[in-house]
C-alpha cells in the first residue's frame, strides 16, 4: 500500500510543518520571559509576609473595624456634606499617625444636595402610606403634590400613552440588569416632563425586596420642565400596576423637600509610599468615599475605600517599598455623577503613560475570587503569574475585562491603562445598594481580609516589577500546555526539536 503510505507521510509532514509555523510565527512577547517570571518570584516572599500579618498577625480584622468607624460615625457621606468632609480629614489624620510618607488633598467642585422630608400615600382606592425616597438633584414638591397616577413598564409605552398630562407616572420596569433598568431612575423624570407629568415615581433599581426603596442619581435634561421625582419600592410598583391593570383609579399624594444648594468645594484624598527607583511612575488603587444618605455606605463604597487604605497600611507597616510609587486615591463625589473621579482624571491625565495599573473597588467586597481586567492578553497574564501565590486564600482568577470601573474608566478607555475591579462573590449586591440596607451587616470579615491581601498583593507586585504592565501584547498560547508558560529560549528550543524530528520522519520514509 505504497500510495497509503505516501499519504500518511504527507500527513505527517503537513502536522509537523504546521506546529513549526506556528511556533516560529507567534511573537517574542506571546510568552512570559524568564527574566520577567523572575521578578515576579522575588516577590513571593513579600507576598508571603503580606498574608501572614493580615490572617495572623495584627491586622487580622483591622479593615472590618476601621470600616465599622468609617460607618456608623460618618453615616451620611453624602456628596457636599460636612460628614463627608469629616470623613477624608479622618482617614487622613489616621494615615499620617501611621507614619505613610505623603497625604494630601486635590479640590473638587461639586453639587450639594440635600434630601429633606418626603412622605408619599395612596389616597383612593385605600389609604396606605408608601416607603419613598427622592433621587439625587430632584427637585421638591413645593407643597404636597396630589393626582392620579398612570402606570407604564418602558419609556415606549409612555410615549404612546395620551393621558399623561397632569398625573403622576409611575414606572414599574422588569428588573433587566442595573445598566438597562437604571435609565429609568436617571432619564424617568424628564421623560415623564416631556409627556406634561406633574411628578414620577420610580420602580427600586433591584432584584429582590423586603419593602425597601433604593436612592440614586437622576438628571433632567436641559431646557426641561423639572419635577419631582422618587423612588418607592418594588411591591408598591407593583401593586399600583394591579390596581391599573384591573382599570381601578389611583390617587397618590406625595410631599417632599430636597434642596439644591449650588456649587461647594469637597476633595479627592490622595496618599502614597513612594518607589525607591521610580517614584515618578505609580500603581493607582482605591475607592469612593462618598456615599449615599441612607445606610452607612459600608458596601458602596466603604469596603472599597477601606481595603485600599489597609493594603497600604499593611505594605507600609511591613517595611515593604517597591520600585514604583504606590498611590491611593479615594475619590469623592461619585455618586452625584463620578464628579471626584473626573477631576483626578482630569488633572493628571497626561501623565498616564506612567501608571502600570489602576485598581477600583466599587462593586462591594465579599467573597474574593480574584480581579476583572481590562487590558492586554500580556498584562492579564502577568496579573496572573503573580495571583498564583494566592492560591492557598482561593482569590487567583483574572477574569478578562470589566476592569474599568466608575472612578477609572477614562483611564482605562481613553488612555488604556491596564485596569482592574475586584472579582467577588456580589451576586446580592443590589439587593442592599443604595438603601437603608447597606450597612456593616452585609459584610464578613474574613472576606474583607483576604481582599485586602488580594489588593496589597496586586498593586505592590506590579509595582515592583522592572517595567510597567505592557499595554500590548497576545496572551501566551502556551497556557495550556505548560503551568508556567515557556520563555523566549524554550520556545525556540521547541522549534529546532521539532525540525529535527521532521528530518528524521523524512529520512524514514
Amino acid at each position: 500500500m505504497i500510495g497509503s503510505k505516501k499519504k500518511d507521510g504527507q500527513k505527517t509532514q503537513v502536522f509537523v510543518t504546521g506546529w513549526l509555523v506556528m511556533l516560529l510565527a507567534v511573537p517574542a512577547y506571546a510568552w512570559l520571559s524568564q527574566e520577567l517570571l523572575d521578578q515576579i518570584d522575588k516577590n513571593r516572599a513579600d507576598v508571603a509576609k503580606i498574608k501572614d500579618i493580615v490572617l495572623n498577625g495584627d491586622q487580622k480584622h483591622q479593615a472590618f473595624d476601621r470600616l465599622a468607624i468609617l460607618g456608623e460615625k460618618f453615616t451620611t457621606r453624602i456628596c457636599g456634606s460636612q460628614e463627608l468632609e469629616d470623613s477624608i480629614d479622618y482617614i487622613a489624620e489616621e494615615m499620617k499617625k501611621e507614619n505613610i510618607a505623603t497625604v494630601y488633598f486635590e479640590n473638587v467642585t461639586a453639587l450639594k444636595w440635600t434630601r429633606g422630608k418626603e412622605f408619599a400615600e395612596i389616597l383612593t382606592p385605600l389609604r396606605r402610606p408608601m416607603s419613598i425616597m427622592s433621587l439625587g438633584s430632584s427637585v421638591g414638591t413645593n407643597g404636597t403634590l396630589t393626582a392620579e397616577i398612570v402606570v407604564v413598564k418602558s419609556f415606549d409605552e409612555l410615549k404612546a400613552r395620551q393621558d399623561v398630562a397632569g398625573k403622576i407616572v409611575v414606572y414599574n420596569q422588569v428588573w433587566q440588569g442595573y445598566g438597562t433598568s437604571n435609565e429609568y431612575r436617571t432619564r424617568g423624570a424628564s421623560e415623564a416632563s416631556l409627556k406634561g407629568a406633574r411628578g414620577a415615581l420610580v420602580r427600586s433599581i433591584t432584584d429582590f425586596s423586603i419593602y425597601s426603596p433604593h436612592t440614586g442619581q437622576q438628571d433632567y435634561y436641559e431646557n426641561i420642565t423639572k419635577i419631582p421625582v422618587a423612588c418607592i419600592t418594588v411591591e408598591d410598583a407593583e401593586m399600583l400596576q394591579r390596581y391599573q391593570d384591573r382599570n381601578v383609579s389611583v390617587t397618590v399624594s406625595m410631599t417632599t423637600e430636597p434642596v439644591n444648594h449650588g456649587e461647594v468645594i469637597t476633595r479627592n484624598l490622595v496618599a502614597e509610599i513612594p518607589g525607591n527607583v521610580l517614584p515618578d511612575e505609580v500603581v493607582i488603587f482605591g475607592g469612593h468615599i462618598d456615599a449615599w444618605d441612607v445606610g452607612t455606605g459600608s458596601m458602596d463604597d466603604g469596603g472599597g475605600v477601606m481595603i485600599s487604605w489597609q493594603a497600604l497600611s499593611v505594605i507600609k507597616k511591613l517595611g515593604l517599598i517597591p520600585k514604583r510609587t504606590l498611590r491611593v486615591v479615594l475619590w469623592t463625589c461619585e455618586e452625584f455623577g463620578l464628579v471626584g473621579g473626573e477631576a483626578y482624571y482630569n488633572a493628571h491625565k497626561e501623565a498616564s503613560d506612567k501608571v502600570s495599573l489602576i485598581m477600583e473597588s466599587d462593586h462591594g467586597v465579599f467573597n474574593p475570587y480574584g480581579l476583572k481586567f481590562s487590558g492586554s492578553g500580556l498584562a492579564r497574564a502577568i496579573m496572573e503569574e503573580i495571583l498564583k501565590d494566592l492560591n492557598d486564600i482561593n482569590t487567583t482568577r483574572v477574569l478578562e475585562g470589566g476592569g474599568d470601573s466608575s472612578d477609572t474608566g477614562w483611564w482605562v478607555d481613553e488612555k488604556k491603562v491596564p485596569g482592574v475591579e475586584l472579582y467577588s462573590g456580589n451576586e446580592n449586591y443590589f439587593y442592599f445598594h443604595h438603601s437603608n440596607g447597606d450597612t456593616m451587616t452585609v459584610l464578613d470579615k474574613d472576606q474583607l481580609d483576604r481582599a485586602t491581601i488580594l489588593w496589597a498583593t496586586a498593586a505592590y507586585a506590579v509595582a515592583n516589577l522592572d517595567g510597567l504592565l505592557p499595554r500590548d501584547g497576545d496572551y501566551p498560547t502556551t497556557s495550556s500546555v505548560s503551568t508556567r508558560p515557556l520563555s523566549v529560549p524554550n520556545a525556540a528550543t521547541a522549534a529546532m526539536a521539532l525540525l529535527i524530528a521532521y528530518q528524521l520522519m523524512r529520512r524514514q520514509q
